[in-house]
C-alpha cells in the first residue's frame, strides 16, 4: 500500500512539474496526462486494496513550523472517495489530451496541464486527512487549484464572473468549516481525528449543534446544496469540458465526503432535527435542480443543474440515515447511508461521462446552445452511444447504475413506517413523492438533452460539418460508460462492501451479510428484492428474440427510404423540428408559479393587412429564485455597505492610525471580556 500510495504522489508532482517546463505542444500535453492518469489509477487501486483487505495506512510528514500537525491516515470510507476521484480522474486526464490540443496557441497548457495535477493530488490528500490543520490546507488546494482551472478561458463571456463566484461561495465555507474544527477541538487544529471523537461526545448539545451546522454550511457550499449551489451554473459551463466532469464528479462529492466524516464518524450521529434538516434539504435541491435544468437550453448548464439535482437525491439517503441512526434503527440506517453513497459514485460515474459527452459536442460544433445543434449521431456516433448511456443512467432506467441506487433510497425510505414518532415519520413519504417526481422529471429532462442535441436534421452549419472525437476522449468516455454499466449491474456485490466502509462509524453494525451474494439484492426482512443482472439477461433475452422472430415471420428487411411526416408539408427543413424551447413549454406554464418568467413578444403585420404575419419574436427569460430573492438584495445590501465605508478613505494616514487604535482597543476590551 506504502508503493501505491507514493506512486500516485510522484505521478501527480511529475506530471504537474512536466506540464510546468515543457506546457505547450503534444509533449507537455502528454506528460501532464499520464502524470494524472498513473497518479489516479495509482490512488484507484489504492482505494480498492484497502477496501477488499480492509487495513489502513497511516503517514506522518514532519515538516517544519506551522506545518508539524500535517498527518494522513486511509480508512474506509476515505479509500471509497479515493476510487472515485481514481476512476473520474484517470477518465477526464485521458479525455484532456485529445481535449485541450484545441488550446494551443490560445490559452495556458502549462497551468491548465500543472493544476489538473495538483487538483487531483489535493483531492486525494483531502480523503486521507487526519487531522484538521492537514484537511484545511488540502480543501484550500482543492479550492485554489479548481479557481485557476476554471478560469481557463478567462477572455470568454462570464468566466472571470463565475470564478468569482465560486471562490467567494468556497471561502465562506471554509471560514465555516475552520469555526467548526476551532470548536469541535478545543482551538488545537493538529488535534487528531481520533481526539476529536473522544471530544465530541463531552460537548454540551448547543455546541455539538454548532458544529453541525457549521459543517452544513461548509460543506454544503462546496456540494451546491440549495442555496449554495449559484457557482454550479455558472462555473460548470464555462470551465473545460474535462474540468467540469472532474467538478461536477469529484470536487462537489469533497462536501459529501465531510458531511458523512463529520456528521457520522466524528460527531457520532445526533438529534433528530439533524437528519431532518439534510433530508429537507436534499429533498428540495433535487427537485428544484432538476426544474431549473428541464428550461436550460445551454447542454454544460443543464448539466450543472442536475448536479444540483443529484447532490440532493444523495442528501436525502444520508439524511434518511441520520434520522434512522438517531432512533437506533441501526439497520435502516445502514441503508439509507449505502444508498446515499452508492449514489455518490454513480453519479460520478455518469455526470463526468456527460460532461465528457457535452465537451465533444462543443469540440465539434464550438456552440453549447442546444438549438444550434441536432442530427449529431450520424456525424458522432460513439459520442451519441456514450451520451445515450450516461443519459438512462441518470434517468434511473434500470439496469443502469442510477437505477440501482436510486432503489436503495426509495427503499431507505420506505422504511420510515418504523420510526415511533408519527410526526417524524410522515417526513418520509413526502420525501418519496419528491423523489420520485425528480425521477420522472429527470427522465424527460434528458430525453430533451440527447433528443434535441443529437437527432433530427443539423439546425446551424456548425452542426451540420461536425465531426467525432479523438480517439483519447472516446476513451475517456468508455471507461465512465463501462463503469455506468458495471455499477448498474452488480449492486449485489457494491452494496456489501458499502456496508464494509460503513461499519463502525457513528456505532453502524457491519450490514455487509444483510444482503444476498447473489445476482439479487435483497432488503434487510425480505422487505423488498432486485436484481439489475436478471433485467439486463431479460432484456438482452428481448434483443435477441426480436430479430429472430422477425426471420421466423419472413418480414421484410429490405431497407426503405421515406420522408417523415410533416403535417402536410413536402421537404423537411430543420425550422420544422422540435425545438429545446418548445419541449420544455408544457412544463414552464405548469411550473410557471416557480419560474415567473418575463416573456417579449413581438409580431410585425403585413403594411397591407394584419392577418398577414411577416414575423413573430418571442423572448423568455428565467431569473432562479434564489439569485432574485437571497443573493440580488444581499449583494444590492454589501454594495450599499461598501459605498458608506468608502468614506472612511479620508487620504489621512493621521485618521487611519486613530482608526487602527480604535480598533486594537476594542480587540483588548474584547479579550478581556470574553
Amino acid at each position: 500500500m506504502m508503493f501505491l500510495f507514493l506512486l500516485m504522489l510522484s505521478a501527480y508532482a511529475l506530471g504537474a512539474v512536466g506540464a510546468l517546463a515543457l506546457g505547450h505542444g503534444t509533449l507537455g500535453r502528454g506528460l501532464a496526462a499520464l502524470g494524472a492518469v498513473v497518479g489516479a489509477g495509482a490512488g484507484f487501486t489504492l482505494g480498492v486494496v484497502a477496501l477488499v483487505s480492509g487495513q489502513s495506512l497511516s503517514v506522518g510528514v514532519p515538516l517544519v513550523l506551522p506545518l508539524t500537525g500535517f498527518a494522513l491516515r486511509l480508512d474506509g470510507l476515505g479509500a471509497f472517495f479515493l476510487v472515485i476521484i481514481g476512476l473520474v480522474g484517470a477518465s477526464a486526464a485521458l479525455y484532456g489530451f485529445g481535449y485541450s490540443a484545441a488550446y494551443e496557441g490560445r490559452y495556458s497548457l502549462r497551468m491548465m496541464g500543472a493544476m489538473l495535477n495538483v487538483l487531483l493530488l489535493s483531492l486525494s490528500l483531502q480523503v486521507l486527512a487526519e487531522n484538521a490543520l492537514t484537511f484545511l490546507l488540502t480543501w484550500e488546494m482543492v479550492s485554489l487549484s479548481a479557481y485557476w482551472l476554471v478560469l481557463t478561458e478567462h477572455d470568454q463571456p462570464g468566466t472571470v464572473r463565475a470564478g468569482v463566484w465560486y471562490i467567494a461561495m468556497t471561502h465562506a465555507g471554509f471560514a465555516a468549516l475552520v469555526a467548526m474544527f476551532l470548536l469541535l477541538s478545543g482551538g488545537e487544529l493538529t488535534t487528531s481525528f481520533a481526539a476529536m471523537r473522544s471530544k465530541s461526545a463531552l460537548l454540551a448539545p448547543p455546541a455539538r449543534d454548532a458544529v453541525f451546522l457549521l459543517a452544513l454550511f461548509g460543506f454544503g457550499s462546496k456540494a451546491g446544496i440549495v442555496p449554495l449551489h449559484v457557482w454550479l451554473p455558472m462555473a460548470h459551463p464555462v470551465a473545460p469540458s474535462h474540468v467540469s466532469a472532474l467538478m461536477s464528479g469529484v470536487v462537489i462529492k469533497m462536501g459529501i465526503y465531510g458531511l458523512v466524516r463529520m456528521a457520522l464518524d466524528l460527531l457520532g450521529g445526533g438529534p433528530v432535527w439533524w437528519g431532518g434538516v439534510v433530508l429537507a434539504i436534499g429533498a428540495v435541491s433535487a427537485l428544484l435542480g432538476v426544474l431549473y435544468a428541464l428550461m436550460e437550453h445551454d447542454l454544460k448548464r443543464l448539466l450543472a443543474y442536475h448536479s444540483v439535482e443529484n447532490i440532493g437525491i444523495i442528501l436525502i439517503g444520508i439524511g434518511a440515515g441520520l434520522v434512522f441512526h438517531s432512533y437506533g434503527l441501526m439497520t435502516l440506517a445502514a441503508l439509507g447511508f449505502i444508498g446515499g453513497l452508492y449514489h455518490t459514485i454513480n453519479h460520478a460515474s455518469f455526470k463526468g461521462l456527460l460532461f465528457l459527452g457535452a465537451g465533444s459536442v462543443l469540440h465539434a460544433t464550438h456552440t453549447r446552445n442546444m438549438e444550434e445543434m441536432g442530427g449529431l449521431i450520424k456525424r458522432m456516433p460513439w459520442t451519441a452511444l456514450f451520451f445515450l448511456i450516461g443519459s438512462a443512467a441518470i434517468s434511473a432506467l434500470p439496469p443502469l447504475n442510477g437505477f440501482a441506487s436510486e432503489w436503495l433510497v426509495f427503499q431507505s425510505l420506505l422504511g420510515g413506517f418504523n420510526i415511533p414518532v408519527p410526526e417524524v415519520a410522515v417526513l418520509m413519504p413526502v420525501a418519496v413523492g419528491m423523489l420520485a417526481l425528480t425521477s420522472g422529471l429527470a427522465a424527460a429532462c434528458f430525453v430533451k438533452a440527447f433528443g434535441i442535441t443529437f437527432l433530427a436534421l443539423p439546425r446551424s452549419p456548425e452542426a451540420e460539418h461536425a465531426h467525432e472525437a479523438p480517439l483519447s476522449m472516446r476513451l475517456g468516455m468508455a471507461i465512465l460508460a463501462l463503469a455506468c454499466v458495471g455499477l448498474g449491474l452488480a449492486p449485489f456485490a457494491v452494496a456489501p462492501m458499502l456496508g464494509g466502509v460503513l461499519n463502525g462509524l457513528g456505532g453502524l453494525p457491519d450490514t455487509r451479510l444483510a444482503f444476498t451474494l447473489n445476482v439479487s439484492l435483497q432488503m434487510p426482512d425480505a422487505f423488498a428484492q432486485m436484481s439489475p443482472t436478471l433485467v439486463a439477461s431479460g432484456l438482452l433475452l428481448i434483443l435477441t428474440l426480436v430479430p429472430l422472430v422477425m426471420w421466423a415471420l419472413r418480414v421484410n428487411r429490405k431497407l426503405r427510404v421515406s420522408d417523415t411526416w410533416g403535417c402536410g408539408r413536402v421537404g423537411q427543413t430543420p425550422r420544422m423540428e422540435y425545438t429545446a424551447t418548445a419541449f420544455a413549454e408544457p412544463l414552464r406554464r405548469v411550473f410557471a408559479e416557480l419560474y415567473r418568467p418575463s416573456r417579449e413578444l413581438t409580431i410585425d403585420f403585413h403594411p397591407e393587412s394584419k392577418y398577414f404575419v411577416q414575423s413573430i419574436e418571442y423572448k423568455s427569460d428565467i431569473t432562479p429564485l434564489f439569485d432574485r430573492w437571497l443573493y440580488d438584495p444581499f449583494l444590492r445590501l454589501v454594495r450599499f455597505a461598501a459605498g458608506q465605508v468608502r468614506r472612511l478613505q479620508a487620504g489621512s494616514l493621521h485618521l487611519y492610525l486613530v482608526y487602527v487604535t480604535l480598533v486594537l482597543v476594542l480587540l483588548l476590551l474584547a479579550a478581556r471580556w470574553f
